[in-house]
């Protein structure tokens, strides 16, 4: 171990860019539609997190989660609910954030 290295190379989970680009091409068009106004990204070691909220200081509204050692299983993309419940899960980012653009819709109209 390299001293001037804090932790033993542990890996983390992280979004890539093109998965951050898709995220935050929603959370532009939600925060535009006055729904969300802040976001936070945690990168551990066995998921990566994107969530959202609705003012700071709260709890987030929903969570975006990437866990690849589910990637053969039901899919490494989840978005979550302020409760705790699974609202989607799959294998597409695109698709498992469909749940959160129909919210879009309804506030736009």
């Amino acid at each position: 171990m390299n001293s001037l290295t804090p932790f033993p190379s542990q890996e983390v989970v992280a979004f890539q860019r093109n998965e951050l680009n898709v995220i935050l091409s929603l959370y532009g068009r939600m925060v535009a539609a006055g729904e969300w106004r802040d976001y936070g990204i945690s990168s551990l070691r066995d998921v990566a997190i994107f969530s959202v909220f609705r003012r700071t200081a709260e709890h987030p509204l929903y969570r975006i989660e990437k866990r690849p050692k589910l990637r053969q299983k039901q899919g490494m993309y989840a978005v979550i609910g302020m409760e705790g419940q699974v609202l989607k899960r799959g294998h597409d980012l695109r698709s498992v954030l469909r749940v959160l653009e129909r919210k879009l819709i309804r506030a736009v109209e």
